[in-house]
């Protein structure tokens, strides 16, 4: 379930800046039981026109979820050229988890030249867990699940939300079913076009004051 948060944090605009890559392969190494690999694309019709609405590509659209954390919904948004990403935020703490999806490669040898967040320069450590790369850099933490033509990832400041549950939460990653696609995502109606009748104009004329003078003055 999504849950939606009140207020977003001035601190999620920082790692809003991320910058993510994509995977090495189809995620053949998932284990068959974790929710990415389960949960079917069925958010359908309507998650393709709301993404595309949103300049986003449809199938690098995901959603997680980890206890105590809620969506912001004003952080959803467009990653790059056709990304996707959002954040969770934990209402007692503020602490932020942020999902980001977007094509390109993580392998053994190119995983330590990209930097976790949005941290160039800084040193990346990388460590294979399972299916996943987790990853370390510059006070953040990641995971990232390799999937067909893209990456997952899910990241934190280190000393904000523990290991444990950063991986719990990159894991439970999927793709959103028609419920959670509506939740996610804003609609992809058009604003009406017809203008608005207001009331308190004149039938004739522009409405500017009447500045005749009259006789004597």
């Amino acid at each position: 379930m999504i849950r939606h948060a009140r207020v977003l944090p001035a601190l999620l605009l920082a790692p809003l800046l991320l910058t993510a890559c994509g995977s090495e392969k189809a995620g053949a190494d998932r284990p068959s039981g974790s929710p990415s690999a389960a949960a079917p694309d069925t958010g359908g019709s309507e998650l393709t026109a709301r993404a595309r609405a949103m300049g986003v590509a449809p199938e690098l659209v995901y959603v997680t979820e980890a206890p105590g954390f809620t969506l912001a919904q004003q952080s959803v948004g467009v990653l790059g050229d056709e990304g996707f990403s959002a954040t969770w935020v934990d209402g007692e703490t503020n602490a932020l988890l942020l999902l980001a999806v977007d094509r390109g490669t993580i392998t053994a040898g190119t995983c330590p030249e990209q930097p976790v967040g949005d941290m160039s320069g800084e040193h990346t450590t990388c460590e294979r867990d399972g299916s996943t790369w987790y990853r370390t850099g510059a006070g953040r933490h990641e995971y990232a699940l390799p999937e067909k033509g893209h990456v997952v990832r899910v990241s934190a400041e280190t000393d904000a939300v523990p290991r444990d549950v950063l991986r719990a939460a990159a894991l439970a990653a999927h793709r959103p079913d028609a419920a959670e696609t509506d939740r996610l995502l804003p609609s992809a109606d058009p604003a009406p076009a017809t203008p608005v009748e207001r009331g308190d104009l004149p039938r004739y004329g522009d409405g500017a004051p009447d500045n005749r003078v009259d006789m004597g003055g």
